[in-house]
């Protein structure tokens, strides 16, 4: 049986298909392998295939009764393990590690029924806000496979963004979530700290400024599935954030009349492009036809004490993160094995001192502090998610430029994502139309700390006055 329509459902109407009984588990999961065969040569968007496993899951009884049971489902080769399956990070160092077991995470995407068939295409570590690393190449955009898919989810943004499937997993630490959505035209909900379950990968997301979701093409998609993902985790050793009701009850519910601050300051003052500059106003007069109150105001840091702060904290932690992996494996890193921009950024770290790290902490502390207050009087603040149409494949390249000139396109480009990290509120990405290529641009709204509620009401009503899932790439379905 084929599902004609597949490429056009969300994950929710795919699993009331398969709960009703009108098509398999198995159908359903056949039809996103013939896309991702399809697409992925000119995408290479996904890294690793556990199609049988998946074939094996569908047919056999081994899905899970959660309300995504029979929905394709892509894990980030990043952050969440899967056991018995490849655990690079994108790096060749780390090439032939394979997961001992399931992260928590992943146990609750397959406790929500999910079938995992795969893995996507991320940059080395995460790094860049590209997704174009030396061991499993650049990944494309399915709009125009010139440009870059942004990062580091950008493997889950191709795959969802051309049909592949509805949803797929990502994580954020500097934007890595929302960048994607924005570059493929997705909805990407950046969640509040902690708000999913660390547990295995703690270690890692020490610093608290890395979350996991999903990318997804419906809001209501991210809402039902961090329902099903986002509840307290035992032994966890931070509070858990609490939630007025689900997230699925908020799609849909009035908005209410919010207070929207609006801005396109960037950190060097360096003016974003007119393009996005003016789908920044279209969108502030359209949330003000909506009803809502809207001003311009910026964040109005001072961005380089706070960016220099970052870079002690994150630096410090990468070079333990690092230094844990050869640890673990018992030898230091061949040269060809990790990138020059990893290389650069891991020795550079090294001579940090822990004086400097908890300096640092105490900046980031005090001046999210400092960020946060602005949501004593605005409920959502509004920006770009780049500064710049999305660039073409090479643009920032970490493989073949030197590392002082991928940092100075990466400020150029992604300005607007990092401080809700540090902060750890939630923010997300709105397909808000395209541009004159026809490549898709994509706002950013910051909600309170703990409010990914407010976020989800007003993306179901953007989703209803703009609704993007109607506007597809060439290469889709």
């Amino acid at each position: 049986m084929t599902i004609e329509n597949y490429a056009e459902l969300d994950a929710t109407a795919l699993a009331g298909l398969v709960r009703s009984g009108e098509v398999s588990a198995l159908e359903v999961l056949e039809e996103a392998i013939a896309r991702a065969e399809a697409y992925n040569p000119k995408l290479n968007a996904i890294t690793y295939k556990a199609y049988d496993e998946a074939r094996a899951a569908a047919s056999g009884g081994g899905l899970a009764d959660g309300p995504f049971r029979g929905v394709p489902f892509l894990i980030k080769d990043i952050a969440s393990p899967v056991k018995g399956w490849p655990q690079t990070s994108g790096s060749r160092f780390l090439g032939d590690d394979i997961a001992p077991e399931d992260g928590a995470l992943t146990r609750r995407f397959r406790e929500a029924g999910l079938n995992l068939f795969g893995k996507t295409n991320t940059p080395e570590f995460g790094i860049t806000g590209t997704t174009e690393g030396a061991f499993h190449g650049p990944c494309r955009n399915p709009w125009n496979t010139d440009h870059i898919t942004g990062g580091s989810s950008g493997g889950a943004a191709a795959s969802v963004a051309a049909g592949v499937l509805p949803m797929a997993h990502a994580s954020d630490g500097l934007g890595s979530i929302r960048i994607p959505a924005a570059c493929c035209g997705l909805f990407g909900m950046k969640t509040t700290r902690d708000r999913n379950p660390n547990s295995s990968y703690d270690d890692a997301a020490a610093i608290g400024m890395t979350v996991e979701h999903v990318v997804s093409r419906s809001v209501r998609d991210s809402a039902a599935l961090l329902d099903a993902t986002g509840y307290p985790e035992p032994g966890a050793p931070f509070a858990y954030p609490a939630k007025t009701r689900p997230y699925a009850e908020e799609v849909g519910a009035p908005v209410g009349r919010l207070r929207v601050a609006f801005h396109s300051e960037t950190p060097s003052g360096r003016p974003v492009h007119p393009e996005i500059r003016a789908a920044l106003e279209e969108t502030a007069k359209l949330l003000e036809a909506l009803g809502h109150d809207v001003e311009e105001r910026g964040l109005g840091v001072d961005y380089r004490r706070l960016y220099l702060a970052q870079r002690a904290v994150s630096g410090s932690n990468f070079a333990a993160t690092v230094d844990g992996l050869i640890a673990a494996k018992g030898r230091e890193p061949e040269a060809d094995e990790m990138e020059a921009l990893t290389w650069r950024n891991y020795r550079g770290s090294k001579g940090l001192t822990g004086a400097q790290a908890m300096a640092g902490w105490a900046t980031l502390r005090s001046m999210s502090r400092e960020i946060l207050s602005l949501h004593e009087t605005y409920d959502v603040i509004l920006s770009p998610v780049l500064a710049e149409p999305v660039p073409r494949v090479g643009e920032i390249d970490p493989v073949n430029m030197a590392p002082r000139d991928v940092d100075k396109r990466q400020a150029e480009v992604f300005p607007f994502t990092p401080p809700q990290n540090f902060t750890g509120q939630p923010a997300m990405s709105v397909p808000m139309g395209l541009d004159g290529n026809g490549l898709p641009v994509g706002m950013m709204f910051a909600g309170r700390y703990g409010d990914e509620g407010t976020l989800f009401r007003l993306a179901s009503q953007l989703e209803e006055a703009r609704p993007w899932q109607a506007v597809r790439p060439p290469l889709w379905g």
